[in-house]
């Protein structure tokens, strides 16, 4: 009698927000038994890790561990410092790399999830970014994560003893927000758990003018959906 196939390790970056709890989603369709990150970096509010803790126990992750490092250290970005959230821009135009931009931050959560998914003989890191409605952050490109991803077979010793080849997955990369939330409603997650605002009030309230905000309502819209969600304001 055949045994079922156990599932395949994936470490998932997960944040909390409506992209990563749409890839979390992906991941666990696909068959694998998703470990999910969150960090806990210095941002501006710990709202998002209340929420990737409720995503991680609706979607019954493996394990979920909080990374705790210091951005706010060095600073550099709104959500790192008490530089003003930029709030009611024109998100479907082009725009210089935004304030909301946190340097490295990409590489530096990739090459966490990268020396955890070593110690779980997993393959396969999930990640959420997307090169078309996004807010211009340079490491949400398809090139970037190229380069990423060659670079961790370069620098593992699973890699080097070829043992392990490491695959990152970007479902999201190419669709839109309203892609996203669609993609997201036929795997039946429940987006009342997320949050994504970069700017809440203390009771967690959306702003509904971020950058985040506004590519968000305008993804539920186009998809023909309302977002869930609580906002103090929407566009």
């Amino acid at each position: 009698m055949t045994q079922p196939s156990t599932p395949r390790p994936a470490v998932v970056l997960l944040s909390g927000g409506l992209d990563s709890t749409t890839v979390l989603a992906v991941a666990r369709s696909q068959g694998f038994a998703p470990h999910a990150m969150t960090f806990r970096y210095g941002q501006r509010h710990l709202h998002e890790i209340d929420a990737a803790h409720r995503v991680a126990a609706a979607q019954g992750v493996s394990q979920h561990v909080v990374v705790d490092i210091d951005l706010r250290q060095w600073g550099g970005s709104a959500l790192t410092s008490d530089v003003a959230v930029p709030k009611d821009r024109d998100v479907s135009a082009a725009h210089d790399i935004p304030v909301t931009y946190v340097p490295a931050r990409n590489t530096i959560f990739l090459s966490f999830a990268l020396a955890w998914a070593e110690t779980l003989g997993a393959t396969d890191i999930f990640v959420g970014v997307n090169a078309l409605d996004y807010s211009g952050y340079p490491d949400c490109r398809p090139e970037y994560l190229r380069a990423f991803e060659t670079m961790a077979n370069l620098g593992t010793r699973a890699g080097v003893e070829g043992t392990q080849r490491l695959t990152i997955h970007a479902p999201l990369l190419h669709l839109t927000k309203a892609g996203i939330v669609a993609l997201g409603q036929s795997l039946g997650v429940d987006y009342s758990l997320t949050t994504s605002c970069y700017d809440p009030a203390p009771n967690g309230d959306a702003c509904g003018r971020c950058d985040a905000c506004l590519l968000r309502l305008k993804g539920f819209a186009e998809a023909g959906a309302r977002d869930p969600i609580t906002y103090a304001e929407r566009a």
